[in-house]
């Protein structure tokens, strides 16, 4: 970590090279930017600066381009490489958003008073567009510049000139500051204030390989056909690990799978009937447009009165099996009630888990299904190295847990642990209060001792988490608990009870990979450079008077929806991000956003990171807010070191990033 006067010399060096961008934030409130002291003068000189450029706006229109020109010509005297790239691409996207509307959909934030939304300062001007002389005829230069926006050429030229620059803007790979590897934050939270640390089992300690999947889905599969008397013929039905998502919605009676954003809107593109995408006109008739109404999709566990949620990890054998049933039913024409459907294929997949199918699959093979046994390993060591209490609350039994433990940590991995709990049947653990604890002796017995005491080195069942809370007198924020399901992990700790909470996402690990990628960012930027170009041309209504101006912007439009499939498709084909619905965020983005503080890949992540460490959540420009942050310019421009493996990680062994690319 560089000294004091380093960190203050990165700081200066930052702030000369993005104090414009100070400038703008300053507009939206005196507490928008947070400086030290130290740089009091420093932000109120830029501040009058931006006050000043505002007035010479009003007095001349030409001089805010011209104020472009010399911050773009500063940009380009940087002598590194790196820092001039970065800088010039930042500087290109504030024009183009201040003068094409790039961010938001309020207007050309950037656009002089009283001048024309089409030659505003920050664009470069239509030939014959302004100042008389070209682009018609038959009268003064009042006449030429009446309406230059009803000429298709005008569009034509400003679709052309954006191009340009987002062609020149956007290099083959950009700026990757994401990894993989790092802790992403909902809401602060600082390390140095946590003194305990729980942990759910099944993937946040324990990660398992996608070949699991495919045994759930085959057992599952077995049983309905055993059991329940469902054809033979659907054995030619095999597992497609990429064909759904975690955080999908499944309508029981309709038997639609599909992805629901954050504000209760279906995603067009999204829903499938069996195997087959059902289209949008289909979808707006069956639920009278696209808006699925609350007591309908969802409870507060992801159960509504006709839709179920799957936000488990486990869950993507099922909705895969659930669309093989579907699919092959509505091919052979076999009439069918998709509610007994659901019923049987949930209830085959519940008797894996409940008969312990999947626990005998797993410690039969441990080293062929368990990954990542090193890091957890590694990241358990570090902590109780740090003096840090330790515990586990899962509802997987103790045979599996120690199994899996003895193979990952070792045989004395109890001794890391102050308190275990297994059967722990969350989430009624953490709302329950009648369910006593029960004690386990060696071998998995049951005790019939009361507890008045929960001991190092024990193991015991079910309980609750109030009786767990007086026992160990663990309350509050400084307790941190990860788990990997947002609903039965986190939600009532965070709620209820005022833990702190982390959802371990291992499907973000691949959507950081898509994001970090130069097909997506050269088509996401020319996908938002787009909207901006359309917004900003319903400034002026002069468009809409125009036929042949409609019909170019409507040919903006169909690009515009094109774009947005294809980034869908390259997170996955059938239903996109599963964080993302277009430019909103998922409903289970959302859910994950209330109840999680933080969030990550894995839980050894925090092997890259000190225990005194504080995440902060990033600023997020509101709809009325600034487009860009100080914080949010790359690392690159900045000058800033990047994040590296902590110096005990990577003593350690590889990171838990490394083995999944081996694996």
């Amino acid at each position: 970590m560089p000294p004091v006067g380093g960190l203050r010399a990165v700081y200066r060096t930052a702030a000369s090279r993005s104090g414009h961008i100070l400038s703008v934030a300053a507009s939206s409130g005196p507490s928008s930017v947070d400086v030290s002291s130290t740089h009091h003068q420093h932000y109120h000189h830029h501040q009058q600066q931006h006050q000043q450029h505002q007035q010479q706006q009003q007095q001349r229109n030409y001089h805010c381009h011209q104020q472009h020109q010399q911050q773009q010509q500063h940009l380009q005297h940087n002598g590194h490489h790196h820092h001039h790239h970065c800088g010039h691409l930042h500087q290109q996207i504030r024009m183009q958003s201040r003068g094409a509307g790039l961010v938001g959909t309020g207007g050309p934030t950037g656009q002089c008073p009283h001048v024309s939304p089409f030659t505003s300062c920050s664009t470069p001007m239509a030939e014959g567009g302004r100042g008389g002389g070209g682009g018609g005829g038959g009268g003064g230069g009042g006449d030429d510049r009446t309406a230059p926006e009803q000429k298709p050429e005008f569009l034509r030229q400003q679709y052309a000139r954006l191009k340009h620059v987002v062609s020149e803007m956007v290099p083959p790979t950009i700026c990757q500051a994401q990894s993989a590897s790092s802790i992403f934050a909902n809401n602060e939270l600082s390390l140095a204030s946590v003194q305990v640390y729980g942990f759910d089992y099944d993937y946040t300690l324990a990660f398992y390989s996608n070949e699991l999947h495919a045994k759930i889905f085959s057992t599952a599969l077995d049983i309905l056909l055993s059991e329940y008397k469902y054809p033979e013929e659907l054995r030619a039905y095999a597992y497609l690990p990429g064909f759904a998502i975690r955080g999908l919605h499944y309508d029981v009676q309709k038997a639609l799978l599909m992805k629901i954003d954050a504000f209760h809107y279906i995603q067009p593109g999204t829903v499938y009937r069996g195997l087959s995408p059902v289209s949008e006109e289909e979808v707006r008739s069956l639920y009278d447009g696209t808006h699925v109404p609350l007591d309908q999709m969802s409870d507060f566990y992801g159960k509504g009165s006709s839709m179920k949620q799957f936000m488990d990890i486990f869950s993507l054998p099922e909705m895969m099996l659930l669309s093989c049933v579907n699919d092959y039913f509505l091919s052979n024409n076999i009439d069918y009630d998709p509610v007994h459907l659901y019923k049987d294929v949930t209830d085959s997949v519940k008797d894996v888990h409940t008969r312990g199918v999947m626990y005998k699959l797993i410690e039969k093979d441990l080293e062929r299904y368990i990954l990542h046994g090193k890091e957890t390993h590694d990241i358990l060591h570090k902590l109780t190295a740090s003096g840090k209490k330790l515990f586990l609350i899962t509802n997987s039994p103790f045979s599996f847990v120690d199994k899996g433990m003895r193979y990952m940590v070792g045989k004395d991995w109890r001794d890391l642990f102050d308190v275990v709990i297994v059967k722990a049947d969350k989430p009624s653990f953490f709302n329950d209060k009648r369910k006593p604890f029960r004690r386990l002796d060696a071998q998995g017995g049951l005790q019939w001792d009361r507890i008045t005491a929960l001991h190092k080195g024990e193991v015991y069942k079910q309980g609750n988490l109030y009786e767990f809370m007086r026992l160990t007198g663990w309350v509050g924020s400084h307790v941190l608990y990860f788990g990997d399901h947002i609903y039965s992990d986190l939600a009532d700790l965070t709620l209820r009870h005022g833990w702190r909470t982390g959802a371990i996402i291992p499907e973000l690990r691949d959507e950081i990979n898509t994001i970090n990628s130069a097909e997506y960012t050269r088509q996401l930027t020319w996908l938002q450079a787009l909207t901006g170009l359309i917004d900003r041309m319903q400034v002026s209504q002069q468009v809409y008077r125009s036929p042949e101006c409609l019909e170019v912007v409507q040919e903006w439009d169909r690009e515009r929806q094109e774009l947005r499939t294809v980034t869908k498709s390259l997170f996955n084909p059938q239903f996109g991000s599963l964080f993302r619905t277009h430019q909103n965020p998922t409903y289970f983005n959302r859910r994950l956003s209330r109840f999680a503080d933080v969030y990550m890949t894995c839980v050894s992540c925090l092997l890259n990171y000190d225990l005194q460490h504080t995440f902060f959540p990033r600023r997020a420009p509101l709809q009325h807010e600034a487009p860009l942050w100080l914080d949010q310019l790359c690392i690159g421009c900045l000058g800033l070191p990047r994040r590296e493996p902590a110096a005990s990680a990577a003593a350690a062994g590889p990171t838990a990033a490394t083995q999944q690319e081996r694996q």
